[in-house]
């Protein structure tokens, strides 16, 4: 891709959001932070050296039960907390590896995937997308940030110090969603999304991919008034409000995740930014991965 291509990503603006977005969502997060958590917490063999690993499960809005790992250096030694999200294929356990200062990390697993199964929610993205996407109040993505802020929530009662500087780390479905979360949310200090998905849906509809994306795409051709739903889902409309550090890393070339969307939220983000671009995402360049862990780091520890 030319420089010229990138700097028509670099413009891509966000949606301007709904005269009541920001009512709606923090109506969402006052909601559940009023939920009790009910913790349910038990230390498990991890097989990693030099971390505690811990099995969590909690309650999340909607009368839903969350499911999570958390790790924490076997010290006690850490200087931050991180919630980190995942993508949309779920996620089978805890990675300790984070770039950054040592932590005590909670992995939470979305409404429906992994540790939060249920028969209540799709377990596969191009159903999971759709679920509830005729209304505001149902769409699953609304439990899914609230399943964010319950997690933090979870690691700050059980590891107190984690509070002090709490990051977000999150990529594709975890970059959305960690965009639509984390601004209502005053007890994130940082916040990183890699190839953030749900960036401008009236974009991203009339754009065919190979990710979730597709299926909202489809479903819109026969349903346009989505757009109604999906106005208050809108990671680059959400990422205007965002108020502290940002990190994105975003894809010139994606066939999961439009790369239109994912410069999107960047570009919509008006808070200190730091920007890197990938060559491909879904799959990711593995060198491209190894300068990217490094910058992250070094942000990370500011």
């Amino acid at each position: 891709m030319s420089n010229l291509e990138l700097k028509k990503l670099l413009r891509v603006p966000s949606p301007e959001p709904p005269s009541d977005f920001e009512e709606f969502w923090r109506a969402t997060f006052a909601e559940a932070r009023q939920i009790p958590l009910r913790t349910e917490v038990r230390r498990i063999a991890g097989g990693v050296p030099g971390f505690d690993f811990y099995e969590v499960e909690f309650d999340s809005l909607g009368g839903a039960r969350a499911g999570a790992w958390i790790t924490v250096p076997s010290d006690g030694k850490y200087s931050r907390g991180v919630v980190v999200g995942h993508g949309y294929g779920g996620r089978e356990g805890p990675d300790p590896g984070l770039p950054g200062p040592p932590a005590a990390a909670i992995f939470p697993c979305a409404r429906g995937f992994n540790r939060s199964r249920s028969p209540q929610f799709p377990a596969e993205a191009a159903t999971h997308v759709l679920h509830g996407i005729g209304s505001r109040e149902a769409y699953i993505h609304r439990g899914c940030a609230a399943e964010i802020w319950s997690a933090a929530s979870v690691l700050i009662d059980l590891f107190p110090s984690a509070a002090q500087c709490l990051h977000y780390f999150g990529g594709s479905f975890g970059g959305g969603i960690g965009a639509l979360a984390v601004p209502w949310d005053a007890r994130f200090h940082r916040v990183y999304l890699d190839v953030p998905s749900f960036g401008n849906h009236p974009l991203r509809v009339r754009i065919p991919c190979c990710g979730s994306g597709e299926s909202v795409r489809l479903h819109f051709e026969n349903h346009p008034e989505v757009l109604e739903t999906l106005a208050y889902f809108d990671s680059a409309t959400a990422a205007r409000f965002i108020r502290v550090p940002a990190f994105v890393s975003a894809a010139l070339s994606d066939p999961a995740v439009p790369p239109p969307g994912q410069f999107a939220v960047y570009n919509a983000i008006a808070a200190p930014k730091e920007l890197f671009v990938r060559t491909t995402g879904h799959p990711n360049v593995p060198e491209e991965d190894v300068a990217l862990f490094q910058e992250l780091a070094a942000w990370a520890a500011r």
